[in-house]
């Protein structure tokens, strides 16, 4: 089996980065498009959304199709050492279409980023074939892309995709090309480390951001703050937070976006999505002590995802509702972290601009 190469760490002990499903069918796509032309490789390198490159070993590689072995490093993740793979046919339709192949999963529900029929290749890693694939066309030409995962059916059994609508396999997913591992120990403490370090250097305010996209919104709205003062804590908010009181930091921010921010709210403080999922009972409640009249709460009840449930909440009483959401969840925060530290929440729109805050604890 040709392993996907990636960059080894250079400490002992910790842990490699991966890539992304999104990484993986890029690499393929790209390298079945070469094929496709008379120019095939056995390795290729594309370029990652985070600015770097990456060098992909082909695993099958015939005319106008490919395929790599993914390796998601230290990452304990279902899709480690699956075959993604792509088939690419030239068109007389100008631009790149896509399919969804045997494994590659088809959106059923809303509340997805993409629409209802559509395959479940989400929009980074659909720009990101794009961008390799459109300079390669020949003049006046376009491309059907299919990607395919093998056992992909099978492998969608150990996620949450069928109960999000997400039928016939997984999904091609990732904003950055790699994938930080997500080992319970060794990913706790090292948001263990950032507030201890952030607390060495005399910081009190941290910030724990639950991605790349809430780091960078956060650190432009609180650009105040020391770059040491941003934690991204990913699903490990409880771990942030009893660090915060551990060490003694006097106030703690929490940048969100919708998903977490309803698991966060019904009071779950690891929020990975093969945890707890959202308690949309209870944000049917919530919605209704705001005004949602019986009907809406009723469709909140049934929502999907928390995407699914921020597109329902019509304009009138969005900043109410999504005030009330961050003020519940700054209040289970601050149970959570024994009532020692000042809690701010910040829900962030998918653009990273501010929706609303709240705060418990303050004196």
């Amino acid at each position: 089996m040709s392993l996907t190469s990636i960059r080894r760490s250079s400490h002992k002990g910790e842990l490699r980065q991966g890539f992304t499903t999104g990484a993986c069918a890029t690499a393929a796509a790209f390298g079945a498009t070469l094929s496709l032309l008379n120019r095939p490789q056995q390795q290729v390198y594309i370029d990652l959304p985070i600015g770097e490159q990456a060098l992909f070993t082909l695993h099958l590689n015939n005319a106008g199709k490919a395929s790599v072995i993914k390796d998601a490093g230290d990452d304990p993740d279902c899709t480690h050492g699956a075959e993604i793979g792509a088939t690419i046919l030239f068109t007389n339709k100008p631009g790149i279409e896509f399919a969804a192949g045997k494994g590659v999963a088809t959106v059923t529900k809303p509340g997805l980023e993409l629409a209802v029929g559509e395959p479940a290749i989400n929009p980074v890693p659909r720009k990101m074939i794009k961008q390799h694939l459109l300079p390669l066309l020949p003049l006046g030409k376009g491309a059907l892309v299919t990607i395919w995962i093998t056992n992909g059916e099978q492998l969608a059994k150990q996620t949450i995709g069928k109960r999000l609508g997400l039928i016939g396999g997984l999904s091609i997913l990732g904003t950055r090309g790699t994938v930080h591992p997500y080992s319970t120990s060794a990913y706790a403490a090292s948001v263990r480390q950032g507030v201890e370090v952030a607390r060495a250097q005399g910081i009190n305010h941290v910030v724990l951001t639950t991605g790349s996209r809430t780091e960078k919104a956060a650190m432009e709205q609180l650009s105040h703050l020391s770059d040491s003062a941003f934690i991204q804590a990913g699903d490990f908010t409880g771990v942030g937070l009893r660090a915060a009181t551990r060490f003694g930091v006097i106030k703690l921010t929490l940048a969100t976006m919708i998903g977490k921010l309803c698991k966060i709210a019904g009071g779950t403080t690891m929020t990975h999505v093969t945890g707890r999922a959202i308690n949309f009972r209870l944000m049917s409640e919530l919605l209704s002590e705001c005004g949602g009249d019986a009907q809406l709460c009723q469709q909140v009840k049934t929502a999907n995802t928390g995407r699914h449930l921020f597109d329902l909440i019509p304009a009138p009483i969005q900043s109410t509702f999504f005030t009330r959401l961050c003020h519940q969840a700054a209040q289970h925060c601050y149970h959570y972290a024994h009532e020692k530290v000042v809690i701010e929440v910040r829900l962030m729109n998918f653009d990273g601009t501010l929706l609303t805050q709240a705060s418990f604890g303050e004196q």
